[in-house]
């Protein structure tokens, strides 16, 4: 799996806003990904220490539209905790 292909998308919401000013980033990563995967990938992309990764496997919610039903998609993100003084730029023009 490519370092890069490990990191879908950054999870942007207020909660994961107000954790930024403390180090912790939220991300949105690929279902097989390991933690040291993920270490890896984020500190190739930004450039970064990462301390700690905590993984969440999220469970999907199944969707209704009309009187069907589609099938759940689960997916899993990951909260990465950088070195005390870093940051990634990236989070901070989303605000």
């Amino acid at each position: 799996m490519a370092k890069l292909a490990v990191l879908k998308r950054p999870i942007v919401t207020e909660k994961t806003t107000q954790q930024g000013e403390g180090g912790r980033y939220t991300f949105e990563v690929h279902p097989a990904a390991n933690k040291h995967q993920i270490i890896e990938a984020v500190e190739e992309a930004f450039g970064v220490e990462v301390l700690q990764v905590k993984v969440t496997n999220m469970p999907g919610k199944t969707r209704r539209f009309g009187r069907h039903l589609t099938p759940p998609s689960p997916w899993k993100k990951a909260t990465v905790t950088l070195a005390p003084g870093q940051r990634i730029e990236f989070f901070e023009g989303a605000g």
